[in-house]
C-alpha cells in the first residue's frame, strides 16, 4: 500500500498536496539566500593587532558557497593568484625571514597559519609566486634568491642560485629563500679572480678589489654620494566605499599601513571616523544598535545628532 493510499486522499486531494508541498519548498528555497547573508572572516592587521570578526553582507541568488566565494576574492580575502612583489613585502613587513634565509616550508606553514598574512587558496598559489619571483631580473630589488641549503661550517648557501626558472612541488619544500642582498654579496664573492703578478713585477689588487674574468684594474676608489635627509612623518587621509569598507580597507593596509608598522622602530596610528546623514532620520533600533556596537568597539568618541 502507497502512501498516498495509507492516507486514503484522492486524486484531487493528492494533487492539491503536491502543489501545496511544491509551493512550500519553493518559499523555503527563496528565503535561504536571505537567511544566511553574512560572511564572517578573522582580520588582523598585523602581529601586534587583535584579531576581530569582519561581518560582510552577500547579495545575489546564487547558492552560500559561490556568492562567499565570489565575495572572498573580490575584496583580496581569499587570493586565486599572488605577486612575487607582494610576497617580498610579506617577507621584509612581518619580517618573515629567519634570519638571512627561511625555509619554503616554514613560509608555507606561515601561510597556513597567521591571520595577518594574505589568505592563499592553496600552497600552489605561493609555489607559484616564488617561482615567479626567482625569474625576475630585478629579483634584487623586487624579490628574492633560492638556496638548496646552508652550510653552517662554511658560513655560505650551497646551489644558490637567482634570475632563473626553478621547478618546485608541493611534496618537495626542501629548499630556502634568500635575503638578495645576502645571496648578491656571496654570488658576487664566487666571481672575484685573483690576477697573478706580472712577469716583470708589478702591483695587482687585493682579491677584494678583482672581480670579473679579466684583470684586475687598479684606479681611484668611487667616492659614496651622501645622502639626503630621509623624512620621519607620514600623515594622509582617504574615503572609503561604503559598501566595501572591508576591500577598501584591506587594501590600504596591505599597501600603505604594512610598510609603515614594518619599519624599524616606527609608531603607527590609524584613525577611522565615520560622518552619515541620513534625512529620514535614523529609526530608534538602529540607534540602539549601533551605539552598543561602538560602545563594545571601544569608539572613543560617537553619538547621534537630531540636527
Amino acid at each position: 500500500m502507497t502512501d498516498k493510499e495509507s492516507l486514503n486522499l484522492d486524486h484531487q486531494q493528492v494533487k492539491q498536496a503536491e502543489t501545496q508541498k511544491a509551493a512550500a519548498d519553493g518559499a523555503v528555497n527563496a528565503r535561504i539566500p536571505e537567511t544566511y547573508q553574512w560572511l564572517l572572516t578573522p582580520v588582523q592587521l598585523n602581529p601586534q593587532a587583535p584579531v576581530a570578526l569582519q561581518a560582510i553582507r552577500l547579495t545575489g541568488q546564487d547558492p552560500l558557497a559561490v556568492r562567499a566565494s565570489r565575495k572572498l576574492r573580490n575584496d583580496e580575502l581569499l587570493l586565486p593568484a599572488f605577486a612575487p612583489t607582494r610576497l617580498r613585502m610579506e617577507l621584509d613587513r612581518i619580517p618573515l625571514w629567519g634570519g638571512n634565509h627561511v625555509s619554503l616550508k616554514q613560509l608555507a606553514d606561515h601561510f597556513a597559519s597567521y591571520i595577518y598574512l594574505p589568505r592563499l587558496k592553496s600552497p600552489a598559489v605561493l609555489l607559484s609566486a616564488i617561482q615567479d619571483g626567482l625569474q625576475l631580473l630585478l629579483w634584487q630589488q623586487e624579490s628574492f634568491a633560492y638556496a638548496d641549503s646552508y652550510a653552517e661550517d662554511k658560513g655560505r648557501y650551497l646551489g644558490l642560485r637567482s634570475g632563473k626558472p626553478i621547478s618546485l612541488t608541493e611534496s618537495n619544500l626542501m629548499g630556502l629563500l634568500v635575503k638578495p642582498e645576502v645571496a648578491w654579496e656571496q654570488l658576487e664573492n664566487d666571481r672575484i679572480v685573483v690576477t697573478p703578478p706580472p712577469p716583470g713585477g708589478g702591483t695587482t689588487l687585493p682579491p677584494s678589489h678583482s672581480r670579473g674574468p679579466g684583470p684586475a684594474v687598479i684606479g681611484p676608489l668611487p667616492i659614496a654620494p651622501i645622502e639626503p635627509a630621509k623624512p620621519k612623518r607620514f600623515h594622509g587621509s582617504v574615503k572609503l566605499d561604503a559598501t566595501r569598507v572591508g576591500r577598501d580597507a584591506g587594501r590600504i593596509g596591505d599597501e600603505v599601513i604594512a610598510h609603515l608598522v614594518g619599519l624599524m622602530g616606527s609608531r603607527v596610528t590609524v584613525t577611522l571616523e565615520i560622518a552619515a546623514e541620513i534625512p529620514t532620520g535614523v529609526p530608534e533600533n538602529v540607534v540602539r544598535t549601533v551605539t552598543e556596537n561602538a560602545r563594545t568597539l571601544k569608539f572613543t568618541d560617537q553619538g547621534f545628532e537630531e540636527s
